[in-house]
């Protein structure tokens, strides 16, 4: 992280649990969690042939091979990270008195009800869920008053809280006319595709805390500003994962369950079933080159030629490959309009959960930066307690020209403005900046600006070619998340194989 940069380490077996020291982000590389893929490109001039050659191993990527193998299909993963997983990575937490094993996520750890796709995915891997905490008192930070309350509304912020409701149920029928699968042909998508959320919202919320608390979920839900986002987008997105209350809820709700282990063990296990001989890693791919009877991926050191291609990666980082023949101005111009989020995941690991002796439940919830929402991140057993918060939107793009030292001492601030003087002093202090990873360039998802769905939207799925394109961003359903991910990757492996 920042940091120091995780993706860059080697991790045994190609697995990314990793060990920091007590507050020096130092890294070390944890006991292996899967057997090793390839860790090294072959030698140059090397070259390799599959059917269908798939770019980016995170869980898009893995599930277009999976499935294809499955099928009989010969298929190669090619990654450029050293690890499997992309926006998914484990972090051994290693202080005293963590039970062995523990970890945290430092990318995506969320699943929840109606993402049926992932969940039946965990399922088949034999992996387990466990909930999210909620039990105890959720606390809110606003206009310098803190208090303590049950159920969803801060009693500090009743009226905002009620024109936010108000807003989110007329978002909530708004969104259901939304085609998932061609937002742009939505009865009202030019007038919604011509405004960013921030018009909307001057125009619909009457109360300074109504905004305030609306900003704080398109912070939390998209790391980007309400200046940012087209309405339409806003709209699909909500329809997407079933309404505005799915995106936002905990319990019942996309921040319901994580995954024992880490949420990075879903990408592990697919590989796993894989194997190593389908997986290629420390392989950044350079060019794609189309002719008439296949497809070559190349990069320093390596070629693949395959039948056809799988690109599983956000649209801003496929337009940074270097395609013969070019792609189409369509194709192209949508990868230069879509932007990854920014955000900073930071976490304080503690003796205890103490904040779990206060009767409160680890979820806060503030007007004041860096961190504005947090949860409680504590391993199931509890064996030590984590606080986990955001730096989310325009704080994350502050907290970018910080130092290390200065995000931290801000979160620990944060922390003791919801938790009291006992956060202030934790064990170890664990941050991801997905913005500085080389691979990611950013988190959680790639958002569309006003515009773009209307001129470019058709591009975004369509193959080109032998090219097929996957990753959450490309999803109709639970678009962003870990389920939007595997129903993308399974969506262009049935799009090849009805052509192979």
């Amino acid at each position: 992280m920042d940091h120091p940069d995780l993706s860059r380490r080697r991790l045994l077996g190609g697995a990314a649990a990793l060990g920091a020291g007590m507050l020096s982000g130092g890294v070390q590389a944890a006991p292996a969690t899967a057997p090793a893929a390839t860790t090294t490109p072959p030698a140059t001039g090397t070259e390799r042939h599959c059917e269908v050659v798939i770019v980016g191993a995170g869980l898009a990527g893995l599930a277009a091979a999976r499935q294809l193998s499955a099928a009989g299909r010969e298929v190669l993963v090619v990654e450029a990270r050293d690890r499997v997983g992309g926006r998914t990575l484990n972090h051994a937490v290693s202080v005293r008195g963590a039970s062995p094993g523990t970890v945290v996520e430092v990318g995506g750890q969320w699943v929840g009800p109606t993402q049926d796709r992932v969940l039946a995915m965990i399922k088949e891997l034999k992996l387990s869920t466990f909930k999210s905490w909620t039990q105890g008192k959720s606390v809110d930070v606003r206009d310098g008053a803190r208090s303590e309350y049950d159920g969803r509304i801060p009693p500090g912020a009743f009226f905002g809280s009620i024109d936010t409701q108000i807003a989110m149920t007329r978002l909530n029928r708004m969104a259901a006319s939304v085609p998932l699968d061609k937002p742009w042909t939505a009865a009202k998508a030019v007038e919604w595709d011509s405004q960013t959320f921030q018009t909307w919202m001057d125009h619909n919320l009457y109360t300074d805390t109504g905004r305030s608390l609306m900003q704080l979920v398109v912070e939390a839900v998209f790391s980007a500003q309400p200046r940012d986002l087209s309405l339409l987008h806003v709209l699909f997105y909500i329809h997407s994962a079933g309404s505005l209350d799915m995106l936002v809820n905990t319990e019942g709700g996309a921040q319901d369950s994580r995954i024992v282990g880490g949420s990075q063990r879903i990408a592990l296990a697919m590989a796993e079933q894989l194997g190593a001989q389908r997986i290629l890693l420390n392989a950044p791919v350079e060019r794609v080159e189309q002719h008439d009877d296949g497809v070559s991926v190349r990069g320093a050191g390596f070629a693949v030629q395959a039948r056809r291609a799988i690109i599983a990666m956000p649209p801003t980082l496929a337009g940074r490959i270097r395609y013969a023949p070019i792609l189409d101005g369509l194709r192209d111009q949508l990868t230069q309009r879509v932007p990854m989020g920014t955000v900073i995941k930071a976490q304080c690991v503690y003796a205890k959960p103490f904040w779990r002796d206060a009767g409160l439940n680890g979820q806060a919830t503030g007007d004041v930066g860096p961190v504005k929402t947090t949860f409680d991140n504590s391993p199931p057993d509890a064996s030590v307690g984590v606080l986990m918060g955001f730096i989310e939107g325009e704080d994350g793009r502050r907290a970018l020209r910080q130092t290390r030292e200065q995000r931290m001492q801000g979160v620990i601030d944060s922390f003791v403005r919801y938790f009291g003087e006992a956060a202030r002093h934790p064990l170890e202090y664990i941050e991801q900046s997905w913005a500085g990873e080389e691979w990611s360039r950013g988190c959680y998802a790639g958002y569309f600006p006003p515009g773009v769905w209307l001129d470019y939207g058709e591009a975004l799925r369509a193959p080109i070619g032998r090219l097929h394109w996957a990753g959450t961003e490309t999803a109709e359903v639970w678009n962003g998340y870990f389920d939007g991910a595997i129903r993308s990757g399974e969506r262009a492996a049935g799009e090849v194989a009805a052509l192979l």
